[in-house]
């Protein structure tokens, strides 16, 4: 995968038209900053949006409902030990 600065971007914007994945690094804090994909990636990022939004959603739902469920004094406890081993034993 090809790397290529941020200031290396702002100077010359058309060279990120030679490829299809470029990652985005900062030089001076020698960090990856992001990544540039081509727009035919499209379908596949936002596919995998959807799947992590709808799995954070059935997480919401199975906590909310069975937290009514829940004895407080042995929720406070085990802290948040009983909604792991929920998630664990429902888990899709």
């Amino acid at each position: 995968m090809k790397q290529i600065s941020i200031s290396d971007i702002q100077r010359n914007l058309h060279k990120l038209e030679e490829f299809d994945i470029v990652e985005i690094i900062d030089k001076k804090r020698d960090r990856v900053k992001g990544y540039f994909l081509d727009q035919k990636y499209l379908f596949f990022v936002r596919e995998l949006i959807e799947k992590k939004k709808d799995d954070l959603e059935h997480h919401d739902r199975l906590a909310g409902s069975l937290h009514q469920y829940a004895d407080e004094k042995q929720r406070m406890k085990e802290s948040d030990a009983w909604q792991k081993h929920i998630m664990e034993k429902y888990k899709s």
